[in-house]
């Protein structure tokens, strides 16, 4: 069971660092943007580290269940599937972020322009029609 699961860390681990490695790439392209450079290249970073941190729970989380499956090298098939759904789904996530915080660096710096930030109201189930 210890070789499935050093392979199963060893290719969890590399897909967390290749995406790591995106989104740092990603940040680096937005940053040649003479005006979201400096705020692109400090939020990937940011982002980068926290999506490593959190994806390296959830690979780590999802290899202490593999011995739980108790199917051998079968087992590793499901296991990385689902960190690579998980991490995929993290990986889109950070970057919509960072296209986020771009696009309020752009419009900050155009004058008479507030940055716009998304935030949804809850709605109360007094006001949802009946």
């Amino acid at each position: 069971m210890l070789i499935e699961i050093g392979i199963y860390l060893g290719l969890g681990v590399l897909m967390l660092a290749a995406m790591a490695l995106m989104i740092l790439r990603i940040g680096t392209l937005l940053g040649d943007c003479p005006r979201s450079g400096r705020a692109a290249k400090a939020r990937a970073v940011t982002i980068a580290t926290g999506y490593a941190m959190v994806g390296l729970g959830g690979v780590i989380l999802i290899g202490a269940a593999l011995p739980l499956l108790e199917m051998d090298f079968l087992g590793l098939l499901p296991a990385l599937g689902l960190a690579a759904v998980c991490l995929g789904l993290g990986f889109s996530h950070a970057v919509a972020t960072l296209r986020t915080v771009v696009r309020d660096a752009l419009l900050a710096d155009r004058p008479g322009r507030k940055a716009q930030t998304i935030a949804p109201e809850p709605e109360t189930a007094a006001e949802l029609p009946a």
